[in-house]
């Protein structure tokens, strides 16, 4: 069994070997903590650090795929952050999002390796230039099945289950038949699995309202670096980490 010492001796391509093909976590959530805290340690303004960060997502989405991760969610923007980030930083995300959805709607990456975008959230909050690129986004990749990316923006996870609630009790007269299973097709990602593995960077140990429904039994991973700062290598330690866990899903 590798212990962490151990992989700490390994570069990136004998880690690379080491990693279990038929081990790999089919979905893996991250939440990309530190963007602010990234532009305070190095003097920089919110939106150059909104920008770094939003290039290491197109980084880190690529990664992924080169391992063969089908599915990846990314918490782009909290329902908590819209309601309480000052209308200042607001329109810079807003600004870089509709900015980075156009952007990817085109990029050769994208449609070379088959990747159905969606996103979900409480979109009708967002300006409408925003909802307008989101739409086209996962229009122009709809009939892509390789590899799926998923947007969490204006999510909150408690939110989507009083959503989904609303929508079982008024679809539904027989609340005997509710079950997990039926409940799960009034969720947002219920055609998607569980996240096999949750990654969250910044040091902060939490889910903040991340997948809860999903992440019932999801392993977690916490990275002591800001979003803007993390490498191919912390993917590999995280990968290799769930793999050296054992995983019994309440057995």
């Amino acid at each position: 069994m590798d212990t962490q010492e151990t992989l700490e001796t390994l570069s990136d391509e004998e880690l690379k070997k080491i990693i279990l093909k038929d081990r790999l976590p089919r979905h893996i959530g991250v939440i990309p903590d530190g963007n602010r805290r990234f532009a305070r340690k190095y003097g920089l303004s919110l939106l150059e650090a909104y920008e770094k960060g939003v290039q290491k997502g197109e980084e880190f989405a690529q990664w992924c795929r080169d391992l063969g991760i089908k599915y990846l969610t990314f918490y782009a923007l909290s329902l908590e952050n819209l309601q309480r980030r000052s209308k200042e930083e607001l329109q810079i995300l807003f600004s870089l999002l509709r900015k980075y959805l156009i952007k990817i709607a085109k990029d050769e990456r994208i449609h070379r390796d088959e990747v159905k975008v969606r996103v979900f959230g409480r979109l009708e909050l967002l300006p409408d230039g925003v909802v307008k690129a989101a739409r086209n986004l996962e229009s122009v990749t709809n009939s892509y099945d390789r590899y799926h990316l998923i947007l969490l923006i204006a999510y909150s996870g408690r939110d989507e289950i009083i959503n989904a609630v609303k929508r079982v009790l008024q679809e539904n007269s027989d609340a005997n038949n509710i079950n997990e299973e039926t409940f799960r097709q009034f969720l947002y990602l219920s055609d998607v699995p569980d996240p096999d593995l949750i990654i969250r960077t910044s040091g902060e140990m939490r889910l903040s309202n991340f997948l809860l429904w999903y992440a019932a039994y999801s392993e977690l991973y916490f990275i002591n670096v800001f979003w803007p700062e993390i490498t191919f290598r912390h993917l590999l330690f995280a990968i290799r980490n769930y793999q050296m866990r054992e995983r019994r899903f309440g057995k």
